[in-house]
């Protein structure tokens, strides 16, 4: 099973305690997916997904908000990839007034009035029924990547107003949602894995939440121990490169001049770094007569690189021989 369907799953167990949160992801359900159909003079509402967990939580929304049992029909899509589809319907002349009066689709008189929106700003007033609210969008219409790969969370809407609408939607919880088209809809998507969590946390997925926590603490782990490999790594080349460097000029200074030509103490270093090519600054400067710190190694080795390069530009023909 894919992340987001674990999420999906854990928020389709999740049935609010209030009616007015009931209502606010009943709304979210149908302004994604519902519509009103009819038929020889009948009026029904209609839910028709390819999601049966979607298609469970709708049904027992709607029985337990209005006390209205919905048929539930399963059959095949007429579509190319023949998925089953999940219809959930309510035909009851009564039990569908009321649901259709309380999601605001329909006056007094039992009109249809006309949406713009995926859902009337009544039923989101409060903190808790936004929750709800995106919850049932994200059961409807959501995605999210894995973790493991890349963080990504999206709700899918039909056109631009209706994305608008839920970027407001989820920004109202402090984040940053934006919009991207894509083919005929437009997407409202967060990126980043800090606003996923939070996003999780407002649609109360506590356990995708958790799991998604400890994979970004994983991957973290990982890119720090990576990013200290890759400079240790860097530091190693950084001083072998230079050691050889070392060691090539002080046998270009042996084959022209003699070592000898050296004063004492950087032929001592000079000695050293040929019996020793491997060693690090710190060691070397152990092993000197008295001991010499790092700097002062340091210091005595950029002398002799230094009197290498002036005996190569005094005798450029075997700088250049010794190159080839």
């Amino acid at each position: 099973m894919s992340f987001s369907s674990e999420v999906k799953e854990e928020l389709a167990r999740q049935i609010p305690k209030s009616r007015h949160c009931r209502l606010a992801e009943i709304g979210a359900i149908l302004g994604f997916a519902g519509r009103v159909e009819e038929a020889e003079g009948k009026r029904k509402l209609a839910v028709h997904t390819e999601n049966i967990t979607l298609a469970r939580k709708y049904f027992t929304l709607i029985k337990k908000t209005f006390g209205v049992t919905p048929s539930l029909a399963v059959g095949q899509s007429a579509y190319l990839n023949k998925n089953r589809i999940c219809s959930v319907e309510v035909e009851e002349p009564e039990g569908l007034h009321r649901i259709l009066t309380a999601v605001k689709w329909v006056d007094d008189a039992g009109e249809l009035l006309p949406r713009e929106g995926l859902v009337s700003e009544l039923l989101i007033q409060n903190t808790c029924c936004r929750r709800a609210f995106l919850r049932g969008a994200f059961l409807t219409s959501g995605s999210m990547s894995d973790p493991e790969k890349s963080y990504h969370f999206e709700i899918v809407c039909q056109d631009r107003g209706k994305a608008e609408q839920m970027r407001e939607i989820i920004n109202s919880f402090e984040l940053d949602a934006k919009i991207v088209p894509r083919k005929k809809c437009y997407v409202a998507y967060l990126k980043e894995g800090a606003q996923i969590v939070d996003v999780l946390n407002v649609m109360e997925a506590h356990v995708a939440l958790l799991n998604l926590e400890n994979v970004r603490i994983l991957k973290e782990m990982r890119n720090s121990v990576n990013r200290q490999v890759n400079c240790e790594t860097a530091n190693i080349n950084k001083t072998v490169n230079a050691a050889v460097k070392q060691v090539e000029d002080i046998r270009y200074i042996e084959d022209t001049v003699g070592l000898k030509t050296l004063p004492e103490g950087l032929f001592e270093m000079a000695d050293l770094r040929l019996r020793y090519p491997e060693a690090a600054l710190k060691e070397l400067g152990a092993m000197l007569s008295p001991p010499v710190g790092k700097s002062g190694v340091n210091h005595r080795l950029r002398k002799i690189s230094s009197i290498a390069e002036e005996l190569r530009e005094k005798r450029p023909e075997d700088s250049v021989s010794t190159t080839r």
